[in-house]
């Protein structure tokens, strides 16, 4: 039933999906969303997988092996970290990712990031990582990093698809409009990596407050919207001679 209505959805909602070609040419940036232990590593929180999940462990590795390639060549590479205070509730969803606990930490293929030169990582308390770059001053520090890179496009990966990286992209998508991330022209999503979690309906409905979300069907929707918004959305990304 729910493969008939992905498959359906995908008929009636399609995606173009492109290519991208990384290149000097262009400064783009690689953008990494909340991949942390709690949202990403087996058995780590309250909304971290129960139990392997192939979609989850695909974008992790392909955002481990972009991430190695952007560091590589020098190019910025910005990470979002959900961080929460104990004290301070984030409903609708359970207590998860508490600041200075393993589940607010990076995934170990990309531990290596909390001492890379080359990495910005900001910790955000908020599922929006745009808004969540707020600082106390007014000032942004996602804003910050495109302009000091001159960044012209950015390469978003993570979790979960129509969560924390469609929220991320809508705002951006608007700042960009509104020419408050000069010189940011193209904001890209590569869905091979990203994720989003499963709840299936007929665990959904054992749970209190809980809402059905079968995880094929929830991860296009996100990448849906996120087109429509007006990002490009890519399934292959490989890098020209550099």
């Amino acid at each position: 039933m729910v493969s008939a209505t992905i498959d359906l959805l995908k008929k009636e909602l399609p995606v173009e999906e492109g290519s991208l070609v990384l290149s000097k040419d262009v400064k783009t940036g690689l953008v990494l969303v909340d991949v942390v232990n709690g949202f990403c590593s087996v058995g780590a929180g309250n909304l971290a997988p129960v139990k392997p999940d192939k979609q989850i462990s695909y974008m992790v590795k392909e955002s481990a092996r972009l991430a190695k390639l952007f560091c590589g060549e020098k190019w910025p590479v910005f990470a979002f970290l959900d961080s929460h205070h104990p004290d301070i509730p984030e409903p609708p969803y359970p207590p998860h990712c508490i600041a200075g606990t393993d589940e607010a930490r990076l995934v170990p293929d990309l531990q290596w990031l909390e001492n890379e030169a080359n990495a910005t990582l900001k910790c955000k308390d908020c599922i929006d990582g745009f808004l969540g770059s707020v600082e106390k001053d007014g000032s942004n520090v996602f804003v910050d990093w495109v302009k000091k890179n001159q960044i012209k496009a950015i390469l978003v990966v993570g979790i979960c698809t129509d969560i924390c990286v469609l929220d991320f992209v809508c705002s951006t998508l608007s700042a960009r409009n509104r020419r408050m991330l000069t010189p940011l022209e193209d904001v890209i999503v590569y869905s091979g990596a990203c994720a989003t979690f499963d709840l299936p309906v007929h665990v959904a409905k054992d749970i209190n407050g809980a809402l059905a979300h079968p995880q094929d069907l929830m991860h296009h929707i996100g990448l849906y919207i996120a087109k429509g918004r007006g990002a490009r959305i890519v399934s292959e990304v490989s890098f020209a001679a550099l």
